[in-house]
């Protein structure tokens, strides 16, 4: 046998080992030996052999490194599984428990850990009712037709094992929360999946729906956008992805061109190639087809024969659809309709002359930006008593709901709190009552991360375009310094040619098809042509062919453009000179020029203005242009290639304003060129200015917690869960005042009661305002300013990655849980109630609930010059914080500073270890962070606050943080109790949810 023989023996037995350990990992020599003697005999089956092909092949991703890849990445990500030992997924532990299955020595080990890395990624976080378990990974392997083919499309896409086993995960986390559609019982199970904006969520519900049918539904609705052309995208997605040719063609001959009048596609999408072949009918293949009740070019139309259309065959007829003998021998229909008025009622009209098998149809309804449109905003106040008035949309999906008694809903969202925030005793509403899952971010996403210093403890002086990745991509426009708008407009120009030139040298050119520049300063459509004619104006005007043009274009690279790449995208090509760019910045002014109009406004509410501005992102070969608009371009409508990005426009809602975040998303090949110039001081009313970089910060901070806090009460505790989605609501919070969460009319009552911490910062931050309350709280906390001693300590903190360690002088001090708690019992508040949740948790550390023996005290104190410091009621000297409260509330914005909460946090973690490091307090001690805060951000404001060394206790804020230690925890490791209003209990002001006594 040759060498290349050899070399091919070698793969099949990898393969047909490999094959059957999809359960499990196995003594892999032993199974390798037995495969190659009795077929495959002389195979040289060495572990110097299986390593050197495996460092040749995961340069070019060979078959035999694709095929480790594939089965140790599956191992990664599996569920719990005896072999696994309890070890938990993407860990490394669990790679270890699979190499011991292996038994692989030490040096193979290394090398597959370096060809094939462990994906240490988050999974999805999932908040749900107790449900009985009925989609094992048995029966998902056993029916897998359409998701075999979904998974392979998405490897033919390029993307990794990882990545296809967190899609594979996360689908499943969803799929396993419908109900059996094998069950008798009748009964619809409601969720909610959030994703992050412009973050894949199509891909999610596509992998969802693919398991679905397999699994045996047989009806599914996607409410897919408000407009035709983002219905149309969908629809085009999951034809290509999931459908597939074979169930689009219906038996017609791709040759013959008479038997495809009428199908979409062929011939006129240069993709087609490209979309899912099944190698025949899947019907033939002991599978079922897909029956298409909508196309690429047509939305849902009122059936001819709706009763014939939605008439499923029944191998045994006195059997009903859902059992078994007839669900898995039916075909399916899936339709993408828009969120319309009158294509829905068409629809339900439909439904309604359908008699008989609805209520034996295991249907879904995939419900694509599910915060708009479809949920009821109608104004309770104006309902007639007992009766609840909906929406246009909201009831009609009600009505599909009630039609379809086996439909399960699920609506997806990257904005959730409108969701969250209906009311869960309205049995007919789309309040996500069984599940609620947060999809984890995905490889290769830009998103607030990548925008913003998040808790960076850097200074400002500190911060390079290598560190800071707000010096690295958002270029900030404020009053008196000019709008930039030639800037962005000539960056657009720049990164247009860095694209060019990248794909000139080796660079896929899929990611630079389309490149766009986005500009929203305005609701307005007057705005919009003013604007637009403006910026087409300076397009002409530009010079990008002359001398001038191009020595302002040469020096924005130089000083922007060149040290990011350097410093972001080394790997890359990028050009050493202007000159060698020089040519390519002529290729793509006339991309976007081309036409005679750079400018595209983008404003429209119909179908047929946007079939007019070929925006098709799908079937145009390229788009290269300057989008100008508003609303149309928040929501929904994704900007493909969008590289630098002028926003200017504010909003008051939280999820409005973040569905406007179109600069986040998946920007593979050009991350380092992406560029947000964005308002710092913009006009919200007449009197009020506000920054708008600062206020998607904030949103997205208020969102990241609420991500957080599910994850962190997603762990079940005695096998039950914590919460359920009707406890989410009191979750969300809320950073800014003139950002709510939400419309106001989206939201209800709810109170959280307790709130545990342990090992976790609470920091209220809503304080009185008047002088007299002030005085009184200042007042309570003398004994134990009267702890601190004038000796300084230097606190330790964390500074970044490196490990690397920088302090700060503070003053310190002990006290007792006792003392702490008798200070914190008696402060008041600006509103009512606000600190009580977390004062009900700490009145506990006395041994009912857990012993916190004693507390930190940690004020921190300023080392710069302008510092001032006082004495308070007769304290040593401290130092005065300078804070400000949130414009019209009674917040501040912030009270600990970053490395202080730092240095708390590595305090509280080190003690909760069995280390060698010394902790600073002991395991059963809580850190308290204060500051004596005075309002305001200059020194005068401070030292008026000051008369001869003395603070005046009426205007000082004696604001803290505090961080009870990790053991401050009882047995059931419950971390929130609530009470909410329900409509279902309308008499009770407010009704007990699930005790956690």
């Amino acid at each position: 046998m040759g060498k290349a023989d050899m070399t091919d023996a070698l793969l099949a037995v990898h393969a047909e080992v490999l094959n059957g350990m999809k359960a499990s990992p196995r003594h892999f020599e032993k199974f390798a030996v037995l495969t190659a003697e009795e077929d495959f005999p002389g195979t040289d089956l060495g572990e110097e052999t299986f390593r050197a092909r495996l460092v040749e092949e995961a340069l070019t991703g060979g078959p035999l490194f694709t095929l480790w890849s594939r089965s140790l990445t599956a191992w990664d990500f599996a569920e719990e599984s005896p072999w696994a030992l309890a070890t938990a997924p993407r860990t490394d532990e669990r790679r270890t428990a699979a190499y011991d299955r292996l038994r692989f020595g030490a040096d193979l080990r290394k090398v597959l850990d370096a060809a094939i890395p462990v994906a240490h990624t988050a999974g999805a976080t999932v908040i749900a009712k107790e449900h009985t378990p009925w989609y094992t990974a048995e029966r998902a392997s056993a029916r897998s037709f359409y998701w075999r083919a979904y998974e392979s499309k998405l490897r033919d896409k390029g993307w990794s094992e990882a990545s296809i086993a967190g899609l594979d995960e996360a689908s499943r986390a969803v799929v396993e929360r419908l109900c059996d559609p094998e069950q008798r019982a009748v009964r619809q199970a409601k969720g909610l999946v959030v994703g992050y904006v412009q973050s894949g969520k199509t891909a999610n519900f596509t992998g969802v729906i693919a398991k679905a049918l397999d699994a045996g539904y047989r009806l599914v609705i996607v409410l897919g956008g408000t407009l035709n052309l983002l219905r149309a995208q969908t629809q085009r997605r999951l034809d290509m992805e999931l459908i597939g040719q074979e169930n689009i063609l219906r038996g017609a001959d791709p040759t013959d061109l008479d038997s495809l009048v009428g199908i979409d596609y062929v011939g006129d999408d240069t993709d087609w190639p490209q979309f899912v072949q099944h190698g025949g009918r899947p019907s033939a293949q002991r599978a079922f087809d897909i029956e298409r009740l909508t196309t690429r070019e047509k939305d849902y139309k009122s059936l001819d024969q709706g009763i014939r259309t939605l008439e499923f065959e029944k191998r045994e007829p006195t059997l009903p659809l859902h059992d078994p003998a007839n669900l898995h021998h039916a075909a399916a229909r899936v339709m993408v309709v828009k969120k319309n008025k009158l294509v829905l009622e068409k629809l339900v009209k439909d439904l309604k002359q359908v008699h008989g098998v609805l209520g034996e149809l295991p249907a879904l309804i995939i419900d694509d930006e599910s915060d708009q449109a479809s949920v009821n905003t109608s104004n309770p106040e104006k309902w007639q008593k007992g009766a609840t008035e909906r929406t246009a949309i909201n009831k009609l999906i009600s009505q599909l709901l009630q039609l379809l008694p086996r439909a399960q809903y699920i609506g997806y969202t990257a904005t959730p709190f409108a969701n969250v925030f209906v009311d869960p005793g309205d049995a007919q509403d789309i309040f996500p009552s069984d599940f609620l899952i947060s999809l984890p971010r995905p490889e290769g996403y830009m998103g607030v991360q990548d925008f913003h210093d998040l808790d960076s403890t850097l200074k400002g002086a500190e911060r390079t375009v290598a560190n800071s990745q707000q010096k690295a991509h958002v270029r900030g426009i404020r009053s008196g310094t000019g709008d930039r708008l030639q800037e962005a407009m000539d960056s657009f120009v720049v990164t247009g040619a860095l694209k060019l030139f990248r794909a000139d040298r080796g660079i896929p050119d899929g990611p630079f098809r389309h490149h766009t520049m986005l500009v929203h300063q305005s609701v307005r459509t007057n705005d919009h042509a003013e604007l637009a004619l403006r910026i087409n104006s300076m397009w002409h005007q530009a010079g990008y062919t002359s001398t001038e043009g191009h020595a302002r274009l040469a020096a924005l690279w130089a000083a922007d453009f060149a040290p990011v790449s350097s410093a972001r995208a080394a790997d890359l090509p990028n050009p050493v000179s202007y000159d060698e760019l020089r040519p390519y910045v002529s290729r793509a002014r006339q991309l976007i020029g081309a036409g005679g109009n750079a400018v595209v406004i983008v404003n429209g509410d119909t179908d047929k203005y946007f079939e007019q501005l070929d925006l098709d992102f799908d079937r145009t070969p390229h788009v290269w242009k300057i989008l100008v608009g508003g609303t149309k371009l928040s929501r929904g409508f994704t900007v493909e290639g969008l590289t630098v990005t002028y926003y200017r426009r504010t909003a008051r809602q939280a999820d409005t304003l973040m569905q406007m975040g179109r600069w986040f998303g998946f920007r593979p090949g050009y991350r380092d060129l992406v560029r947000l110039y964005i308002g710092r001081e913009e006009q919200l009313t007449k009197k009020t200015t506000v920054d708008l970089y600062e206020a998607f910060e904030a949103i997205c901070q208020d969102e990241e917690l609420f991500r957080q806090q599910l994850a962190q009460y997603a762990e079940l505790v005695d096998g039950k869960p914590q919460v359920t989605p009707s406890q989410v609501p009191p979750l969300v919070g809320q950073h800014l005042p003139w950002i709510k969460p939400s419309a106001r009319n989206k939201m209800f009552n709810a109170e959280l009661v307790e709130v545990r911490s342990p090992g976790k910062p609470i920091e209220p931050a809503a304080y009185p305002t008047d002088s007299a309350s002030l005085r009184r709280n200042t007042e309570r906390w003398r004994p134990l300013l009267e702890a601190f001693s004038s000796q300084r300590t230097p606190v330790a903190y964390p500074a970044g990655p490196t490990g690397a360690s920088r302090t700060f002088p503070a003053l310190t001090a002990s006290v007792s849980h006792a003392e702490l708690l008798s200070v914190l019992s008696g402060l008041e508040w600006a509103r009512e109630g606000i600190f009580r949740p977390h004062l009900r948790y700490l009145a506990q550390l006395d041994g009912r609930l857990a012993t916190v023996d004693d507390w930190l005290l940690i004020a921190p104190q300023a080392v710069q010059d302008d510092r001032v410091e006082a004495s308070v009621l007769g304290s040593v000297p401290l130092s005065l914080a300078r804070r400000s409260r949130q414009e019209g509330k009674s917040s501040f914005s912030r009270i600990a500073g970053v490395e202080h909460k730092k240095a708390a946090l590595q305090m509280i973690e080190v003690a909760a270890l069995e280390s060698d490091r010394s902790p600073v307090v002991g395991a059963r001690t809580g850190v308290a962070l204060i500051y004596p805060v005075v309002e305001g951000t200059e020194e005068a404001d401070v030292r008026a606050a000051v008369s001869r060394g003395n603070a005046d206790p009426a205007k000082v804020v004696m604001a803290f943080t505090l961080i009870p230690p990790k053991s401050a925890i009882d047995s059931s490791r419950r971390l929130v109790r609530f009470q909410a209003k329900d409509s279902r209990n309308e008499d009770d002001a407010i009704v007990s949810a699930t005790s956690v006594e």
